[in-house]
């Protein structure tokens, strides 16, 4: 009938095409960058669980399964590198997993650089792990001496003069890492980090006068307490700054990070 109206033909059901909603071709950027900052912070997530993962692994894997491979080994008097030492029954098995805890090492420091926004010295303390993570390789070369194939007052040899510079290297690694870190956050954790450092040096001192003991063939009652004493702030403080950072309000490079307690660390390089 000629007096019926009929949709035009950009309508269906009495919605004109004016009201149909269309997606905004600006949006998609927007959409596009929030799902990376989401993908980018979910990545330094897990990189920072590597920290606490390494701390748990390591003791895990050495005062648990190694030294239940080796029989008769005391973890009170000898020393954790006894456990790869040349003709231990757990040699293999600490070559072969060794490869894992550097791997976790590398990527911990690699998420403290993403998480450092722009705290310095928090990127140095991220460079640091890296690099230690890469020079610790050398450690498959350097092997210790078994005490049983070390002859008394005989020379050292070559692996353990390697072991023993070694020793050195990962000291002054781990004393930078945990200098570093420091100055990034506020006094609370400045002090938390400075009672580790000294332990690591007191322990690892004390560590170092008896294991003079093995070769010459002496009994060191208590080496392998004093050393997994120097060896544990270390591990304690990876798996403290891990938690910290993945707790923390990251938002991007210029986050705050929450220091011990909750306070706000410094986002400055000068405090």
């Amino acid at each position: 009938m000629r007096g019926v109206l009929r949709p035009s033909p950009g309508t269906e059901a009495g919605v004109d095409n004016a009201t149909v909603s269309r997606p905004n071709s600006r949006d998609s950027p927007k959409l596009s960058t929030t799902v990376k900052k989401t993908t980018g912070a979910r990545l330094t997530q897990i990189l920072l669980a590597c920290g606490a993962l390494y701390a748990v692994l390591y003791v895990v894997v050495n005062d648990v399964v190694a030294a239940g491979l080796y029989e008769g080994y005391d973890p009170v008097s000898q020393a954790v590198s006894e456990l790869s030492a040349t003709g231990s029954p757990a040699k293999v098995f600490l070559t072969t997993i060794f490869p894992v805890w550097l791997a976790l090492m590398v990527a911990f420091g690699i998420g403290v650089r993403r998480a450092a926004g722009r705290r310095r010295a928090l990127r140095v303390t991220g460079n640091l792990l890296v690099a230690h993570g890469i020079v610790a390789l050398l450690w498959l070369a350097f092997p210790m001496t078994s005490r049983a194939d070390i002859t008394a007052g005989a020379p050292a040899a070559a692996n353990d003069i390697g072991h023993i510079v070694m020793s050195a290297v990962t000291v002054a690694f781990i004393l930078s890492q945990i200098g570093f870190s420091a100055a990034a956050f506020g006094w609370r954790f400045r002090l938390y980090a400075a009672v580790s450092a000294a332990a690591v040096v007191v322990f690892g001192t004390l560590t170092g006068i008896q294991a003079r003991n093995v070769a010459i063939g002496e009994p060191t009652p208590w080496m392998g307490l004093a050393e997994r004493l120097s060896i544990a702030p270390w591990l304690l403080w990876m798996a403290v700054l891990a938690v910290m950072l993945m707790t923390a309000r990251y938002a991007g490079p210029a986050a705050p990070v929450l220091g011990v307690g909750g306070s706000h660390a410094v986002t400055d390089d000068h405090s």
